[in-house]
């Protein structure tokens, strides 16, 4: 079922974002006035090193006044090709310069609000250069285990939607072929599982 929009106009909008209301009709016919951002692409990296460490950033986001560790990431600026922002912005943000970038993956970690699209690569190397440039970007830079990653998550360390997909994805695509991966209770995903009879009516 698609959602009809008949219009959509700013409500507030600065270099950063757009607010907009959307006149949407729903498939019953119903109308609402649907609030959504509109934001330039950010693009990021996942930057590896030869001891299966990734370097990671631990800073403070004071929006959800919390702590956690994340990929580099930022803005994508106006005529610049998203591989280049995420390289300026490993280096900015790290002081390490990653080595040659290749496409890992795309995300929209908010869809229902926002049109936010953050393009992640992936570097096997980086080379140190200096202190960050943006310092005030995170309170440490450190190169993180790849097997302390899914610990991170389950203790809430890690909670950026970008970082968590972008992570997890290379955990995956680090596997050996065809092997697939079990969670300690032995959930394998490969398996058909069967429903329970007396499952609940969510719905």
């Amino acid at each position: 079922m698609r959602w009809q929009v008949h219009s959509e106009k700013s409500l507030y909008r600065d270099p950063w974002l757009d607010v907009r209301v959307a006149d949407v009709e729903l498939p019953d016919g119903r109308h609402l006035d649907h609030r959504l951002l509109r934001t330039a692409p950010g693009a990021g990296a996942v930057v590896t090193d030869g001891h299966d460490r990734v370097l990671l950033i631990w800073r403070h986001r004071f929006i959800t006044d919390s702590w956690g560790w994340e990929i580099p990431l930022g803005q994508v600026d106006e005529g610049e090709q998203p591989r280049d922002a995420a390289a300026r912005e490993v280096e900015e943000e790290t002081g390490w310069r990653p080595g040659p970038l290749r496409p890992l993956m795309s995300i929209q970690p908010s869809s229902g609000i926002s049109d936010s699209l953050h393009h992640v690569y992936r570097a096997g190397s980086a080379t140190h250069i200096g202190p960050p440039s943006d310092p005030w970007e995170a309170e440490r830079v450190e190169w993180v285990h790849l097997s302390r990653v899914r610990k991170l998550v389950d203790n809430g360390e890690i909670v950026c939607a970008t970082s968590i997909s972008a992570l997890l994805y290379v955990l995956v695509e680090d596997l050996p072929d065809g092997a697939v991966p079990k969670d300690q209770d032995g959930y394998d995903p490969a398996r058909t599982y069967a429903l329970p009879d007396d499952l609940p009516e969510l719905f």
